[in-house]
């Protein structure tokens, strides 16, 4: 091998080598970079996973506070209908009483709510056909037994509702001989499931089934609650 020969092939040695030195240094620097993105990758995954549990068990905490408050709201809603359907009942054992105990009944309505004994009674249409002249007939039978023979000195004797029972007939009383009657049954009719309505002048008391047991179911809520719902 002459000169020229010798140092061509020393030359390519030395291009040899560098260029297995700069794959070496490359495939070093690619498995520390694959490595990296490895170690990356596997704590993204880790942090991700982490992250999805908390979020699946803050969903799981939110699905449960709604159940929950689902359920009070039902339940809420399962009691208010059950006391719906008690007044209701209550209601309809009213209206099907038999004709004189429903009498009997709206005419105690009349004296308890009569102011001057001399109010005109409304009726629903059904009930003024069936029942008016009754239920005017006892209440008035109702006040004048308040001053039958004794009465005066009885009401004395038990004062307050007896008192106020005697007022109204001698209001009534003065009403007749001024030309007036005491209770009388008007000729109007009111659009209500079965009560009264008493009427002076401007001025009316509501008796109606509906109104006063709504009056009653807010005063007694609770304590038919109580009962329905130990």
């Amino acid at each position: 091998m002459n000169g020229i020969e010798k140092i061509t092939a020393r030359i390519e040695a030395d291009a040899k080598a560098e260029v297995a030195e700069i794959l070496r240094e490359a495939e070093e620097k690619a498995a520390a970079i694959r490595e990296q993105y490895k170690a990356q990758a596997a704590s993204e995954a880790k942090a991700a996973e982490a992250e999805g549990k908390e979020a699946a068990r803050r969903q799981a905490e939110r699905l449960e506070s709604a159940a929950h408050m689902e359920a009070k709201k039902r339940l809420l809603a399962a009691k208010q209908d059950c006391l719906n359907e008690a007044f209701e009942k209550a209601q309809a054992q009213l209206l099907a009483l038999p004709d004189a105990e429903y009498a009997q009944m709206l005419a105690q309505m009349a004296v308890r709510a009569a102011k001057t004994g001399r109010e005109e009674i409304l009726l629903n249409a059904r009930d003024r056909d069936r029942v008016g002249a009754q239920v005017v007939a006892k209440a008035n039978a109702m006040l004048a037994e308040a001053v039958a023979p004794g009465a005066a000195g009885k009401a004395a004797k038990a004062g307050g509702k007896a008192g106020e029972i005697l007022s109204k007939v001698v209001t009534g009383a003065n009403a007749l001989i001024q030309g007036t009657a005491m209770l009388t049954l008007s000729q109007e009719t009111r659009d209500m499931a079965g009560g009264l309505t008493l009427r002076d002048g401007n001025v009316e008391v509501n008796c109606a089934f509906e109104t006063q047991l709504r009056v009653l179911r807010e005063e007694m809520a609770a304590q038919v609650a109580g009962i329905l719902f130990p």
